[in-house]
Parts: structure tokens; sequence; C-alpha cells
């Protein structure tokens, strides 16, 4: 299997759509669709139950699922050691979050036009690391959303954005202007895997232990919300599907867009990323 297809593999499993998944990946969608296709004529067996919703990941698909996310880390793993010792000027930027976000379009181009020779690598992740493999020396640097553990970390705010609360567009609370978090008390959250950050979780929980189903991605996240009704919580001025609703939060502190990098370390790439970044997010 190619490193390649499996990046392809991954993006579709965590999107499940094809078009979201073509787009996260900057292709076009014939060339995924096929792509998946000789991977399950490869793998011998069908990865995806397919319908003009979506699709699912089969019992198959979810094995290696798991399978591929570790071989993509170890991968990740063993690129940034080897360009390490190259001596090669790149820099790995972890990204959790909206990459549509005009202040990372913004940071992007700033970067290029006074680094055009750096060759810049970029690791998306899932919500279970909000430090996006920093702390594993995957990324030489993140651009993330606090509060998570910032323990050997340095942190710079970029941003901060009010909360709200995704729902069902059919549920009843959805046509209500704003939320307080007592009145979900009673709800079913999606959780986090064992082992995130707890202060991460905590965060996105409200503040308090939830009970509902176990999700990784954003699009698992919503995927929850669709077929098991439950809640959970996402920064306001996002565009979501007609299917949800975001409603305000008003007693919930707000999601700060963050840089992270682990504290002493001396590279002058990071340096300059971070003050290219903290200039493109005050526009």
């Amino acid at each position: 299997m190619e490193l390649r297809t499996l990046r392809y593999f991954v993006a579709v499993a965590e999107e499940l759509h094809f078009g979201r998944a073509a787009t996260r990946l900057h292709m076009s969608q014939p060339p995924l669709s096929r792509a998946i296709k000789q991977l399950e004529d490869e793998v011998g067996a069908v990865l995806f139950a397919r319908s003009p919703t979506g699709v699912r990941l089969t019992a198959v698909g979810t094995v290696l699922l798991d399978e591929a996310r570790a071989l993509l880390d170890h991968a990740d793993h063993v690129r940034v050691r080897v360009s390490a010792a190259a001596g090669v000027a790149t820099l790995t930027v972890g990204i959790l979050g909206d990459g549509t976000d005009p202040g990372m379009a913004r940071l992007a181009a700033a970067y290029r036009r006074t680094h055009p020779a750096v060759d810049i690598r970029v690791r998306d992740t899932d919500l279970t690391d909000p430090t996006c493999g920093l702390r594993a020396r995957l990324v030489d640097v993140a651009l993330t959303r606090a509060p998570f553990d910032e323990t050997a970390l340095a942190v710079r705010a970029l941003r901060t954005d009010p909360v709200g609360v995704v729902l069902r567009a059919d549920d009843p609370l959805a046509r209500r202007g704003r939320l307080r978090l007592a009145e979900l008390s009673d709800r079913r959250w999606f959780r986090f895997p064992q082992g995130t950050d707890p202060v991460w979780q905590s965060y996105w929980n409200g503040g308090r232990p939830r009970e509902g189903p176990v999700v990784r991605a954003v699009q698992e996240c919503l995927q929850a919300v669709l077929w098991n009704g439950t809640v959970g919580l996402a920064p306001l001025g996002h565009d979501l599907p007609a299917e949800f609703a975001l409603v305000p939060l008003i007693d919930m502190a707000p999601s700060r867009v963050v840089a992270v990098w682990n504290e002493g370390d001396t590279n002058p790439l990071i340096r300059s990323f971070i003050k290219i970044a903290t200039a493109a997010y005050r526009r």
C-alpha cells in the first residue's frame, strides 16, 4: 500500500464523504474515488458502504483506519528525523481546525513571501491530539485551539472565537437564540477517546464528564449529532450543512486559536513563523 493512498483513505474515513475529502486533499473527486477503489481491490474487501448521502466505514474499513493512522504517524516521524539529519530547510506545521480560516490563508501567503526557499510541510491531525504531534516531535509548530495541557510548551494566542452548541436543525433547542450549558445537562454529548488530553476534553465537554459516542474527527462529531441526536460544541462563524444548527452559548469561555511550539526550541524558522502568524491573525 502506498502512503499517499492511505492518506486518501484516512481523509475519506474522517470526512465520510468523497466530495469533502477531495476538497480537503486539494484534488478532484474522480481520481480520489479511483484510488479508493484500487485500495479496496488491493485489500480484497469493501472499505466503505456507499449511499446517496455519503459513506460509512465497513468493519474492514474500521480496522484499516486504525492501522493506517499508525502507519502514517510513523512515516511522519521518520521523515522529520531524516530531514533534521540532512539539514534540509523545512518547517513542519501541524494543523487542527478549519483549513479555510482567513487568518491561516494570510499566514501562508506572508510566510511564503518571507521564506520562499523553506519547504513547508503540513500535518493535518484529528481531535485526539490538540498539539498536532508536537510532543512527539512530528511537527515543529502547531496551529490549533486551546485549552490543553501546556506543560513544556510555548503558546501564542492569535484570536478568540465564541462557542456554540451543534444541534440537529429539527431539535427544539435549535430555534433558540442562545443557550446555557445547564440546559444541555440531560443530553448525550460526543466524547474523545481514552487518553485524550484531559484539559482539552473537559473544555469541549462543557467542564463535566459526559456520556455519548466516541469520536476522533470533526465529521464524526457531525455524524453523531445527525444520527444519534447528540450535542457538541464548536466555534461560531463556521458554515455547517443545512441539517445542523449552531446556537451560541452565553456561559462558555471563548475558544482560543493559538500557535504552539516546544519550549526552548531555538529554530529561527519557528520564531519567524510565530511573528508572521501574530500579524496575520490580527487583521
